[in-house]
Formats: C-alpha cells, sequence, structure tokens
C-alpha cells in the first residue's frame, strides 16, 4: 500500500532531505519521550529494567523503522532505491534482534532484582538466578539465530542456497550432527541444569578434588571459583556424565571433622569441656553440634574426632582450624605428658628393649602390676 504525498520524490535530490528529515524525527521524538519513559517505569521492576536496556537500541530500530516506512512512499523507479530499501530491512532486522536480545536480558535482570541472593537463606533465590541466567543465555542464543535467518531471507541467493541444501539434509544433517554433537549435548545439558537444577549459582561444589563455588554458568561451560581465586572451566555436560560433591544442594550448613592424636592419658572430660568453650567462644559455630569422641585406637595413641557444625563451608573451615588449634595448645599446656609418643623399655645398658611384654591371666603385662 501506497500514500501520495503532496509533492514529488522522483530524484534523490528530493529523496534524500526527506529521508533524512524522518529519521532526525524520529530520534527527537526517541530522545523527548525518554526521560517520560523511565520516569513511568519506576513503579515496576521489570519495566524498569526493560526501559533502561532498550534505550539504546530504540534509537535505531526508531529511525530505521520510519526509514523503511518512508521507502513505501517513494516509486520503485528510482534509481538504487531497491538496493536502498534492501539495507535499510536489513539494519533493521540487526536492531530488532538487538532489541529483542535486551528485552531477555531486562526480563533476567528484573528476576534477578526481585530474588536478591544476599540473604542468609539464599536456597530459593540461587535457585531461581541459576534458571533465569541459563535460560536466559538460550534466549539469546536462540534471538540471533532467528534474527540471522531472517537476514539471509532477504537474500534471494541465499534463498536458493538453502533450498539445494534441503536437497541433501540427510546426508548433512548426519554429518553435522556427529561434527556438534558436544555443542548439542552442552545445549540440552544447559537444560537439563536449569531445569533440574543440580547445580546453582554460588553452590559450593567439588569437582576433581578442587573446591570452589559456582561464579557462573553459560550455556556451554561452568565457572568454578576456587579457594586460592583459581577459576576452573568445566563443560556442562561433565555435570550430567560424572558425579560430584554438592554442599550446598538443600541448605549451606554443614558438619565438619577436627582429628587429634593423644595419650592414652589424656582425660576425655577434660577435651569434651574444652571443645565446648571453643565451639561457645567462636562466632563461626552455630550451636547445633559439638561433640567428642574416640574414633581409632593403635599401640601408640588414640584418635581422637570433634564434630562442629556451622551455617556454611566456609565458616565451617575456619571453626575447625581454630578448635584444632584450641585443643592442641590445651594439651601443650595442660597435659603436655599426654602428646603422643612411642614407649620402650630401656635395658640396663641404655638399649631398648623389644620384646613384647608378657601377659598373665588378668590381662595385664605382669611386669607392670
Amino acid at each position: 500500500m501506497r500514500f501520495d504525498l503532496p509533492f514529488d520524490l522522483d530524484s534523490w535530490n528530493q529523496v534524500a532531505p526527506a529521508a533524512l528529515a524522518v529519521v532526525l524525527a524520529a530520534l527527537i521524538v526517541h530522545v523527548a519521550a525518554r526521560p517520560v519513559v523511565l520516569r513511568l517505569a519506576r513503579v515496576s521492576t521489570f519495566l524498569d529494567s526493560l526501559a533502561q536496556r532498550a534505550e539504546r537500541p530504540l534509537r535505531f530500530v526508531l529511525p530505521l523503522v520510519a526509514l523503511l516506512v518512508f521507502w513505501q512512499l517513494v516509486p520503485d523507479t528510482l534509481r538504487g532505491i531497491a538496493s536502498v530499501q534492501h539495507a535499510t530491512s536489513v539494519l533493521a532486522i540487526v536492531a530488532l534482534t538487538w532489541l529483542l536480545s535486551a528485552l531477555v536480558e531486562a526480563l533476567a535482570d528484573a528476576v534477578i532484582r526481585l530474588h536478591p541472593a544476599e540473604g542468609a537463606d539464599n536456597l530459593q533465590a540461587r535457585r531461581i538466578q541459576t534458571q533465569t541466567r541459563v535460560l536466559a543465555r538460550i534466549g539469546h542464543g536462540a534471538v540471533l539465530i532467528a534474527g540471522l535467518a531472517f537476514v539471509l531471507m532477504t537474500f534471494p541467493r541465499a534463498r536458493e542456497l538453502g533450498a539445494s541444501l534441503l536437497a541433501s539434509a540427510g546426508v548433512a544433517g548426519l554429518v553435522v550432527g556427529i561434527a556438534a554433537r558436544p555443542v548439542f549435548g552442552n545445549l540440552v545439558a544447559g537444560l537439563q541444569i536449569a531445569l533440574a537444577q543440580p547445580i546453582r549459582i554460588d553452590d559450593v561444589l567439588i569437582v576433581e578434588n578442587e573446591w570452589g563455588r559456582v561464579e557462573e554458568i553459560t550455556s556451554t561451560y561452568v565457572v568454578l571459583r576456587l579457594w586460592d581465586e583459581r577459576r576452573l572451566v568445566v563443560p556442562l555436560q561433565w555435570f550430567i556424565e560424572h558425579p560430584f560433591q554438592n554442599w550446598t544442594r538443600r541448605g549451606a550448613q554443614l558438619l565438619g571433622t577436627v582429628l587429634v592424636w593423644a595419650d592414652y592419658t589424656l582425660p576425655m572430660d577434660a577435651i569434651r569441656a574444652e571443645a565446648q568453650r571453643l565451639c561457645k567462644e567462636a562466632p563461626e559455630w552455630d550451636s547445633r553440634v559439638c561433640i567428642v569422641q574416640v574414633t581409632d585406637a593403635n599401640e601408640r595413641a588414640m584418635q581422637i574426632r570433634v564434630l562442629v557444625s556451622s551455617a556454611d563451608s566456609g565458616r565451617n573451615w575456619d571453626l575447625r582450624c581454630k578448635v584444632r588449634e584450641g585443643l592442641i595448645e590445651y594439651i601443650r599446656t595442660h597435659a603436655p605428658d599426654a602428646l603422643p609418643r612411642v614407649r620402650a623399655k630401656l635395658l640396663p645398658g641404655g638399649a631398648a628393649d623389644a620384646t613384647p611384654p608378657r601377659i598373665d591371666a588378668t590381662g595385664w603385662p605382669s611386669d607392670q602390676r
């Protein structure tokens, strides 16, 4: 459909100034409407994020759409108008693809802002953030592929090429499927992780004997921030095919053990009291578990295990170090003879007697009764 103008557009001397005026009018509309839209969008988190993300793409979308409408008023007999219309269509598709990608990002930002993960009990928030980030990246990929397809459809030769490729789609699809199996495998793994959520943003994982937190989940890989600030990059499909430890799957609370070896002469009641005192004075303890037990013994010493609890793995590590240091200092200060040692009976000449002691009917060594 065409509309008649009160003036003729038969040459570029008339068309070019008119097109420039259309572009300037669209930019003026954008500049004038921007503060109003930003102010009105503050009533909603989603609208505010949408207005912020869509501001830059709209700066190009509005002039290009206005030009597309204007070109419909220009006669087809104008020299070069077909090429200009085609170039404008391609640029408009690119700008609209950018705008749709910004809309996807705006939706993801709004969901993340509505579910912050800074609180102590952030399990639900981290679950939603993980789903949002993964699905947003998949949405970005879909929008880019659709935009590229629409751009190629504007070229007649590209459409002919697509028709010729479809003729051999069976063999080509098999070859491409085999070659791109890791790529598609990671995409499917990304969907599985987004829906089933074996891992989430900020989860604490043990992967390949490395302790780290999930820093980023992309459409193809996961970035773990290790305890020493290194980054471990793991393909998404690895998490589907291999077992791993997730210390925050249902909650961040964690139990940790402290192992201390001591002599049999160490009084256990005193150690239990000292462990309770150390836990109560430590801010990392969550007041749930503080248990002292003898879990092993050999011919030289006994193994004392202290089980302590904390709100998360970081605090539990610090608490274990404090309890271990405190118990060692307590034994060294109050019961130095209870430190692990090797017993031996010296012969008159000063040599050690390695002969096992004789055990009588009472079960005790006869030379120690």
